[in-house]
């Protein structure tokens, strides 16, 4: 499995979230408490930028339409919401971390790919 390195510990601080690329993926990586995860950035629904919306917890809102999903899996746990209508929507791929000293690295391999 290649692993890419996408950022240093310093720039992604406790509960917070960043935009990176592996190859030509944009991903969500997210800093939870010191452990990293990380999943496509893109909502399985209208395409909104994840690392815009809010982390609660191990879980990411979108800022779009409110569905939430599992940074720990990419698993959809909260379907889209358009006024009276929730929209179920597929899961987020998810790709392995891994921290060695002070580097954060993404594996150019998803752990869970998402079914299109």
């Amino acid at each position: 499995m290649e692993f890419v390195r996408v950022a240093s510990r310093t720039d992604l601080p406790s509960n917070k979230m960043a935009l990176v690329k592996v190859g030509d993926q944009q991903i969500l990586l997210a800093n939870v408490d010191g452990t990293y995860f990380a999943i496509a950035n893109k909502c399985t629904h209208a395409g909104g930028s994840l690392v815009n919306g809010t982390l609660e917890g191990t879980c990411v809102r979108c800022p779009r339409h409110g569905a939430l999903f599992d940074l720990r899996t990419g698993r959809n746990m909260e379907p889209a919401k358009l006024g009276f209508l929730k929209i179920k929507l597929r899961d987020e791929d998810s790709f392995p971390v891994k921290v060695e000293g002070e580097d954060i690295f993404v594996s150019t391999e998803r752990i869970f790919e998402a079914e299109w």
